[in-house]
């Protein structure tokens, strides 16, 4: 279970005690919980947390499976990607699955993202909670990631992240990242 957050006061000091590849990440949030309604800061959080699913995959599928770069970033930018998809690519791509914990906290989030999102009403401590499960998750994202392949991709910058390794040839990139489940147009 994630953190319970109390306050403002509490979701920034979370802020603060995230490593500073996850700070950078979502480097606006302490202006935005200063300056607008939480539900502001809500919906930038779930942007980036996005952000930083779609770059997990293209990472994982240019430096772990070499896929020829213009080719991942073109299907991953088409790629109608929905929260089960997202999980079945991730177990795909990395061959193993989202962190436990943080995906069942971040599937609380996610119901009061929808509920803000669609027009209902949640309570600031829901909102604040959400934002903090949202930060949770991409922390422990960015760990299991680097431990298993030296990824963090919720982090603000992706230069160099695959080396200098040889990649595919486009045609055998696209064969490869439709046989993932990935949609090419």
């Amino acid at each position: 279970m994630g953190t319970d957050i109390r306050s403002k006061r509490g979701l920034l000091n979370l802020f603060q005690r995230c490593s500073p590849e996850v700070g950078r990440h979502f480097e606006h949030l302490p202006e935005l919980l200063a300056d607008y309604p939480m539900e502001v800061a809500l919906a930038y959080v779930f942007q980036r947390l996005e952000l930083g699913q779609n770059m997990a995959l293209y990472c994982g599928v240019v430096k772990l499976h070499r896929a020829d770069s213009d080719v991942a970033r073109n299907a991953i930018g088409s790629h109608h990607m929905t929260r089960r998809g997202f999980a079945e690519l991730y177990r795909t791509v990395f061959n193993t699955d989202l962190p436990r914990e943080a995906k069942k906290d971040l599937e609380t989030a996610e119901r009061t993202r929808d509920t803000i999102m669609h027009g209902g009403a949640a309570s600031e401590d829901r909102q604040r909670n959400a934002i903090g499960r949202v930060l949770e998750f991409a922390e422990a994202a960015n760990e299991q990631l680097h431990q298993n392949c030296q990824l963090r991709p919720f982090c603000g910058f992706w230069r160099g992240f695959a080396g200098r390794l040889q990649k595919l040839e486009p045609r055998t990139t696209r064969f490869m990242l439709k046989g993932m489940g990935f949609t090419l147009r």
